[in-house]
């Protein structure tokens, strides 16, 4: 059985200083090592992960990578083959397999290797869209089912060497996914709702039964 991780309530700044605190305490470890951000779809924690790299990179160039699990979406044309477009976002819908390997490699890489991204603007994935470079001693790994149990996604958390959990209220999430979708513009509300409703927040649910197997789960505190 699982242990409870440490909870902490914390506004977003405060977070942020939270996780530096946690970034400076592996790169004191040799070697390359990996802090995880979990959490459900709208928790912010890709605007932390992105964050925390920048902040570590201006007082240290190269030191911070930001290794996102989107990248590993699977193209849109092969959910189409699949039948599976509809489900988009849903773990059965990503190579998890894939994103182990690449972050397997990751850790062992002595030079420089690129990883594919996702973008909104087009809802596909972008091949080659980030670099770790060789001199990257911290991968910030951020992603929905980092802390998943199931087949494959359960070989992600032995690779990471600290895992945090960020959550937000659920109904905050469907708020703030919905002026996501929004703003994207590519579907109408009636579509960008339903898809909340039938991925999104199902999602949020299934990642929130992982939160038992972080290190630290992190409350975030917003206005929103």
């Amino acid at each position: 059985m699982e242990s409870v991780p440490q909870t902490l309530s914390l506004t977003p700044d405060a977070a942020l200083a939270y996780l530096r605190e946690e970034a400076a305490a592996l790169l004191a470890r040799p070697g390359r090592t990996a802090l995880g951000l979990a959490g459900g779809p709208g928790t912010g924690k890709s605007t932390l992960a992105v964050q925390l790299v920048a902040a570590l990179n201006a007082a240290e160039p190269g030191v911070a990578a930001y290794v996102p699990m989107d990248g590993f979406h699977m193209k849109h044309a092969k959910l189409e083959g699949l039948g599976t477009a509809a489900d988009k976002g849903m773990p059965h819908t990503f190579e998890g397999a894939a994103f182990a390997d690449f972050l397997a490699g990751l850790k062992a890489a002595t030079g420089p290797m690129s990883g594919p991204g996702y973008s909104r603007k087009i809802e596909d994935v972008v091949e080659a869209a980030f670099v770790v470079p060789a001199s990257a001693r911290l991968l910030v790994v951020e992603g929905n089912y980092l802390l998943l149990a199931t087949a494959p996604w359960w070989r992600i958390k032995p690779l990471l060497d600290r895992a945090v959990f960020i959550e937000v209220p659920r109904e905050t999430v469907r708020a703030r996914l919905l002026k996501r979708h929004a703003e994207e513009g590519l579907f109408g509300e009636e579509r960008n709702r339903a898809h909340i409703e039938r991925v999104d927040l199902p999602n949020y649910d299934l990642v929130m039964r992982s939160k038992p197997r972080a290190d630290v789960s992190i409350e975030i505190s917003t206005d929103d």
